[in-house]
């Protein structure tokens, strides 16, 4: 009696380079593919509204490729542990095969659930999927790890250069019959009532072969002129590949495989290492979107919250044009050009005097890329806060930005062209207040 391979998809929303689906395969019993959406088990963070419609569209392209294999993809809600419990018992399975995560949450649900099926005599094998190096494999001299991108860096392109991606199983045999399914659109992910995703739909086809798509195109247009013009939000230099990745639909190893050979690709494959160092940092401070990991800024005197305020950035309502820009942007198409975050984080959190921990909520719930490490990560960067932070005393000035960065103003007028005329605070005044509640930063003690 055949015990099928169960192939449980999680941030890894394709079926190139997917080493759990190859390794089912490769098996020679029937494949029964499951998707589990756990908002239960202790720590998950609930995905955000914009996150949640990506992974709509991105299951249903995964459902229909892998149902041209012939097979179902389970869809199941719930805590994880008892759902891959029950599927595994419901399914008559032999071997389960996942790619590992990184986040605190997962890594518990993760290891409870390998130990308890292999007690039960199931094999059960995790893949490095996401990450070009596993956190644990880049360290210092003394064996910790680092809280510098550069060396960190230094230290990932010494090591043996990452491996090939796998190609597309040519077949994938499928179960004859698959556990019971719910139903994608019973889960509610799509927004109703309103409909705000109009703009995502405009700007966004998720799933694998749209992924493909744009990786050809950014490396055959864009990546030539990438380093040139990365900072200017109206100039399309960008990849466009970050929502990609986050739900993986595009491994990092394809990514590097197919740039690597690009003349002029350093400066976006430091992009990819980046994004390595946000991971890597997550794995070891879990609590990464909620505690400061430099610790002195807990002595950081937030004034109370002026909630006009943070409305006021959060819709683009606050009189600076290349704030509001971005954060219109964020609102209709769930993105925002990197150096546009940047300027629009360091206004909240720096001329506003708002914690950064509200805006990485915004983000977290207006994305669609959000996730882990990286939203938090980058939060932590530009409040000086986090890992090789900006210095807190850096305060982009988002007039200067513009000037430097949109100097035609094409960005701020397909943007903010009717936004506020008044900006709701002085800069220079804010920037100073800023500066001196640094200072009680500067005179707590280091962790």
């Amino acid at each position: 009696m055949a015990s099928p391979s169960l192939v449980w998809f999680r941030d890894d929303l394709r079926l190139a380079d997917n080493p759990a689906l190859r390794a089912a395969v490769e098996r020679g019993e029937p494949v029964v593919a499951v998707f589990v959406l756990d908002e239960e088990s202790h720590g998950i963070r609930t995905l955000g509204g914009a996150a949640r419609w990506w992974l709509h569209h991105s299951l249903a392209s995964l459902e229909a490729r892998l149902r041209d294999h012939g097979v179902t993809l389970v869809l199941r809600r719930g805590a994880a542990d008892p759902v891959l419990r029950d599927l595994v018992a419901d399914s008559n399975a032999g071997a389960v095969f996942w790619n590992r995560r990184y986040g605190g949450p997962e890594r518990a649900v993760d290891a409870g659930l390998k130990a308890a099926l292999r007690e039960d005599g199931v094999e059960v094998t995790s893949f490095a999927a996401s990450l070009l190096h596993e956190p644990w494999t880049v360290t210092t001299g003394t064996g910790t790890h680092y809280s510098v991108f550069t060396p960190f860096w230094r230290a990932c392109l010494a090591l043996p250069a990452p491996r090939a991606p796998l190609p597309e199983p040519r077949v994938i045999p499928g179960a004859k019959s698959a556990p019971a399914s719910d139903s994608l659109d019973d889960w509610g992910l799509l927004p109703t009532r309103p409909d705000w995703a109009a703009g995502l739909r405009d700007a966004w086809a998720p799933g694998e072969p749209a992924a493909r798509r744009r990786l050809k195109e950014f490396l055959e247009h864009d990546l030539p002129s990438y380093d040139r013009a990365r900072d200017e939000p109206a100039g399309g230099a960008t990849s466009l590949l970050s929502p990609r990745l986050r739900w993986g639909e595009l491994s990092p190893f394809t990514v590097w495989h197919e740039a690597v050979g690009v003349d002029g690709a350093g400066g976006f494959l430091s992009e990819l290492g980046w994004r390595e160092f946000a991971w890597h940092t997550l794995f070891h401070s879990p609590e990464l979107a909620t505690k400061n990991l430099r610790r002195e800024f807990d002595s950081f005197p937030w004034p109370p919250l002026d909630p006009a305020q943070l409305e006021a950035w959060q819709h683009g309502e606050t009189g600076v044009p290349l704030v509001d820009a971005g954060m219109r942007e964020l609102w209709n198409t769930g993105y925002m050009h990197n150096r546009v975050r940047m300027v629009v984080a360091s206004f909240l959190v720096k001329n506003l005097l708002i914690d950064w921990r509200l805006g990485e909520e915004w983000f977290w719930d207006t994305l669609v890329d959000a996730d882990e490490a990286n939203n938090p990560f980058n939060w932590q960067w530009v409040a000086g806060s986090g890992a090789d932070a900006a210095p807190y005393f850096r305060v982009f000035n988002p007039e200067l930005q513009a000037k430097k960065f949109d100097p035609q103003g094409l960005y701020i007028s397909r943007w903010a062209s009717e936004a506020p005329s008044e900006p709701i605070v002085d800069l220079g005044e804010t920037r100073k207040a800023a500066l001196a509640a640094y200072d009680v930063v500067k005179r707590a003690p280091r962790a």
